[in-house]
């Protein structure tokens, strides 16, 4: 079975195909959030129809690069900051696979912030979940772009003087067509928000709150939460840029003050996907790149082949 012929293939899936047989027992620490994001992960796939070969899990350094070895997929585990690239690759070179990115709020908004801000801006079609515990983990608790401003740790022992990241405006700023928050205390909510990213065609965008007991002892359990769709409280369009915007400001200046909102902030389904955008012009294979390696006699382009001389 390959992600060739397995994709479309229509069966009852069950969520324990998920889990490897090598390594079936993650690692992490008692009390991490990252189990949260398996198990919603393992609980979305199924719901949306999705087989362990129609799925690509591309990772990236810390405690959430262990999603791809915990999760039965195809995966690719890649450097610091770098998932994205490798992600938009693979979905560039065969469009049927889902593809799902994953990395921490180190590793995605500080180290790889650029290809987060691009690939959003693109609107690659895939799910990029950030596991945000406001800390380095797995290099043992360092100050992240996330850590609330005045939180003590080995890089800044007198308390940051930085105001963290707003990941959210960030990513409808930078042109995500699917943004949301959820967190490991709200696993139905988490499971639905996924299932949700996965089936969006487009950038899908999911800031996750994972706790982190070991390395962050100053961070809130991310709870009570508020789900904002739920609540009477909180009233606002998601396809409403400007709307989901002030909802998302609000969301980010709260949270470090004790008030955790999650739930769906933007939406944008009419929005062409960067796939879809391709296709129109012609530059998108027809079928996936990797099967002419199958394919004797299969013309491979190149560059040169394709654009004119300089003269």
């Amino acid at each position: 079975m390959s992600a060739f012929n397995a994709i479309g293939e229509e069966r009852e899936i069950d969520r324990d195909e998920f889990t490897p047989g090598v390594e079936p027992q993650p690692t992490w620490c008692p009390g991490c959030g990252d189990f949260g994001v398996l198990k919603s992960l393992k609980q979305a796939l199924p719901e949306v129809g999705k087989t362990p070969e129609e799925v690509l899990t591309v990772t990236g350094i810390g405690c959430s690069g262990k999603l791809n070895s915990y999760l039965d997929t195809y995966g690719f585990h890649t450097i610091h900051g770098r998932s994205l690239p490798v992600a938009r690759a693979a979905k560039l070179a065969n469009t049927d696979l889902e593809v799902i990115a994953a990395g921490g709020d180190g590793d995605g908004y500080g180290i790889g912030g650029n290809h987060f801000v691009h690939t959003a801006r693109e609107n690659h079609d895939m799910t990029y979940i950030v596991f945000n515990n406001e800390i380095f983990g797995l290099t043992k608790g360092q100050t992240s772009p996330t850590s609330p401003k005045g939180h003590k740790s080995k890089t800044q022992p007198s308390g940051s003087a930085k105001t963290p990241i707003r990941p959210l405006s960030q990513s409808l700023t930078s042109g995500a067509s699917y943004i949301a928050r959820t967190a490991a205390v709200n696993p139905n909510q988490a499971k639905e928000i996924i299932a949700e990213a996965i089936e969006h065609d487009g950038f899908a965008h999911v800031d996750f709150l994972t706790q982190c007991p070991t390395w962050n002892k100053d961070a809130r359990q991310y709870v009570p939460y508020i789900d904002v769709q739920e609540s009477d409280d909180y009233d606002f369009d998601v396809t409403d840029r400007q709307e989901a915007a002030e909802m998302m400001h609000e969301t980010e200046d709260v949270l470090n003050e004790g008030t955790v909102l999650t739930g769906r902030y933007y939406v944008d389904e009419d929005r062409p996907s960067y796939q879809e955008e391709k296709a129109a012009v012609g530059e998108l294979p027809e079928e996936p790149l990797a099967e002419r390696y199958f394919d004797d006699d299969a013309e491979w382009e190149r560059s040169y082949d394709l654009l004119e001389r300089h003269t």
